[in-house]
């Protein structure tokens, strides 16, 4: 379950999920606390539609009132909006106080007025459509353009200098390995044959993969990450990879410890790590196989190096290139 939890993470997109919740933070600072919204002689469109026809009620008891303010009467009228006729047929069917003859004569001169009068354009109505629609294209592409200049950013920070990373020299060893050739040893060809490499200084060393068939069938997933370090300071000294396979017809994820020599023979190291795994002292060209109900891992050491320093002799990796393989478990 722990290993579902940490593949889930791993596929969030963290950047935009963090650009995203920072936006709408900012938005709703901006629109409740530094330059909120102020309504300012506000038409009764904005009213409920039951204040609504007590506002059209009071129009109609004004008008009864005052007949020779017609143009009072009609601008009341337009202030409702779209709710003036509803509000009408409400007090039409429920007069109460008001002459019913009152109601329906203030009806027939509204009906007359705005009959003659030319219909609205929809100009102002697609202008503002069109001044929203460019606000939100452009918070949309700032969102993006910020989340590729942080993730280009990350990628490329070190080139500039030339400096060469621990992350750059593990794909080049990775490129350089060479891969077995299954086929000459009698075995079926993988459905997927991986080379990853650690090297002392990737403290953020996980890599995790794919396995799809060639019809595009998704399979699981597998991959090899940090599991324990040695020692205190930078850069962290790994002495443990934590390596594991995902069968989506499992509903348990295999997972196993290579440790280093030292670690292996490390009461203390030993206690904290057998919870994650069986544990497999790491040896060079050593073969390691993971199984589920549906797939079979297996893990070839191709090269090893050891650092070297203070801590004990072989205690931690200074580099390690693995080899991964993927074929489907038979019976």
């Amino acid at each position: 379950m722990q290993q579902v939890i940490a593949l889930i993470l791993k596929k969030i997109p963290w950047v935009s999920v963090v650009l995203f919740v920072a936006g709408l933070a900012l938005g709703l600072v901006w629109g409740y606390w530094i330059d909120p919204v102020d309504f300012v002689d506000a038409t009764p469109s904005h009213l409920r539609p039951d204040l609504q026809e007590d506002y059209l009620r009071m129009t109609i008891d004004s008008y009864s009132l005052h007949p020779e303010d017609l143009n009072l009467a009609v601008d009341r009228w337009k202030g409702l909006g779209v709710g003036a006729q509803e509000a009408f047929d409400k007090v039409q069917a429920n007069p109460g106080s008001i002459d019913p003859a009152i109601i329906r004569n203030y009806g027939e001169y509204i009906t007359n007025i705005l009959s003659n009068e030319p219909q609205p354009t929809t100009e102002v109505s697609e202008s503002g459509n069109g001044m929203l629609w460019l606000g939100v294209g452009l918070v949309v592409l700032a969102v993006l353009g910020a989340a590729g200049f942080l993730y280009y950013r990350r990628l490329f920070s070190n080139r500039g200098s030339g400096e060469v990373t621990p992350t750059m020299q593990a794909v080049e060893l990775s490129r350089k390995a060479e891969k077995t050739n299954f086929e000459q040893m009698g075995l079926a060809t993988p459905i997927t044959q991986t080379m990853t490499t650690y090297v002392l200084g990737d403290d953020l060393y996980d890599e995790s993969f794919s396995i799809d068939t060639q019809a595009g069938e998704f399979l699981g997933e597998y991959g090899v990450g940090v599991s324990e370090s040695i020692g205190i300071g930078e850069p962290k000294k790994v002495t443990a990879l934590e390596v594991w396979l995902f069968d989506k017809n499992d509903i348990k994820t295999a997972t196993k410890v290579l440790m280093s020599r030292h670690a292996f023979q490390d009461s203390s190291i030993r206690a904290r790590l057998e919870p994650k795994g069986e544990l497999v002292v790491v040896e060079s060209q050593a073969q390691v196989l993971l199984e589920t109900a549906t797939l079979q891992l297996l893990v070839t050491v191709v090269d090893l190096e050891y650092g070297a320093s203070a801590l004990p002799t072989d205690s931690y990796f200074d580099r390690i290139t693995l080899e991964l393989a993927i074929w489907p478990r038979q019976g």
